[in-house]
């Protein structure tokens, strides 16, 4: 539930105050006296950002402990179009939510959206009401005023979840809120001075019945979420952001499910990839690697290793691979600043569930034998599986499958 949260929270930015978000790491007093300032969001067209998030996470079921995860969030976007004064953005991205089982180290992607909304420089936003992310908006809202530190203020909001899977709610469900913020002032975090803004709002709902569900649907929603922040004044964009929530849901037939955790996350800006360069770099590399191949695709620079070989009906990698493993985790290396995607790709064998299942598996051993290899750290590199929606030769034939039984590692643009 809450996953999606952390990653519109940065796009979104939620800031306000808490006793929590006074309270947790970095810096607690202002580095110096802040002086009064206008708090705006600024736009450049072809400007584009990274966003990673991480969550842990626990659910209760009936006020029980059910069990715990750990969510990776990544988005990608763009400002497509701004105003000449950079006083609104239209932002087009991706946002991808990742998991990692118990014991591992690789995160593997479990849901992928799409989004395009335009955002004003207070921050408030125009959605169409079909996109599911973000799922935090008009968060924050700045007042059209300057502000010195200690100054409070209030404006409204929303998150917007999608209670598809499982519940059959078709629409993203909406659930409003007042948020609470506060500017606490000029702070020092890794190297840079930085504004701080809290903010923090409280959730207690109780939504109509949807117009669709499949056996059940929320009758109260209750919560709560404190935030930190860190603000980029040269930028007109947030940098940093924490965050400490507890949702539960109520259920009709009388179950209570309740989400609480911890977050934090942070906001890069990406360069161009010259994909040429690297696509003839990487390609030069594994010249003398068998059954690899390398691309430009629209995610990136792409080293597929088609035929790869594990132990039948298993995500084990045959030890005759793990060299091959070895020198492309020696490649990634070079380039550092690149997230790492890991795609998993099935023959057309066997029942489609099994597919699909078996391609996450392979990518993430692969994933994992990367992490291992220093290639990347894990919040730095997903995995996806996709069965056998992409192949690239014909089923038909041996030969075919398996070139389709392949494993992808993408240098990502963004």
């Amino acid at each position: 539930m809450r996953r999606a949260t952390l990653e519109a929270a940065i796009l979104a930015l939620s800031l306000s105050a808490s006793p929590w978000a006074q309270a947790q790491g970095g810096p607690a007093e202002p580095a110096a006296p802040s002086a009064a300032e206008r708090f705006a969001f600024s736009y450049v067209k072809g400007d584009r950002f990274r966003v990673l998030s991480e969550v842990e996470e626990d659910v209760y079921i009936n006020r029980r402990y059910s069990h715990s995860a750990e969510i990776l969030n990544r988005i990608a976007f763009g400002v497509t179009d701004a105003a000449p004064d950079g006083s609104w953005g239209l932002l087009e991205g991706s946002f991808e939510t990742s998991e990692r089982a118990a014991g591992a180290s690789a995160y593997v992607i479990s849901e992928s959206y799409d989004s395009k909304f335009r955002r004003d420089r207070l921050g408030r936003y125009i959605i169409e009401d079909t996109y599911y992310m973000p799922v935090v908006r008009n968060v924050p809202v700045f007042p059209d005023r300057e502000l010195k530190p200690g100054d409070e203020w209030t404006a409204p909001g929303e998150e917007r979840h999608d209670l598809r899977r499982g519940f059959g709610i078709p629409d993203p469900y909406a659930i409003p809120f007042e948020a609470r913020y506060r500017y606490v002032g000029t702070v020092t975090k890794d190297g840079k001075s930085l504004r701080l803004i809290s903010a923090s709002y409280t959730i207690f709902r109780r939504p109509p019945e949807p117009r669709a569900y499949a056996e059940i649907f929320p009758v109260q929603i209750a919560g709560f979420s404190d935030q930190k922040i860190w603000w980029d004044s040269t930028l007109g964009q947030p940098v940093s952001y924490e965050e400490r929530f507890d949702l539960v849901f109520d259920w009709s037939d009388g179950t209570t499910i309740e989400y609480r955790g911890t977050s934090r996350s942070d906001q890069f800006e990406a360069e161009r990839l010259d994909r040429g360069a690297v696509a003839a770099e990487v390609e030069k590399a594994v010249a003398d690697l068998p059954n690899v191949t390398v691309a430009q695709t629209e995610e990136g620079v792409t080293i597929a290793l088609e035929d790869l070989q594990f132990e039948p009906d298993s995500a084990r990698l045959l030890p005759s691979e793990l060299d091959k493993i070895a020198r492309i985790a020696e490649i990634l290396k070079r380039y550092p600043d690149r997230d790492i995607l890991v795609g998993g790709h099935a023959a057309r064998a066997g029942w489609a569930e099994g597919r699909m299942k078996l391609s996450a598996e392979r990518a993430r051993a692969v994933a994992e034998r990367l992490i291992g290899l220093g290639a990347r750290p894990p919040e730095r590199i997903r995995a996806v599986g996709y069965g056998d929606a992409r192949p690239i030769a014909d089923n038909a034939t041996e030969a075919g499958r398996a070139r389709n039984r392949r494993v992808e590692i993408t240098i990502l643009e963004n």
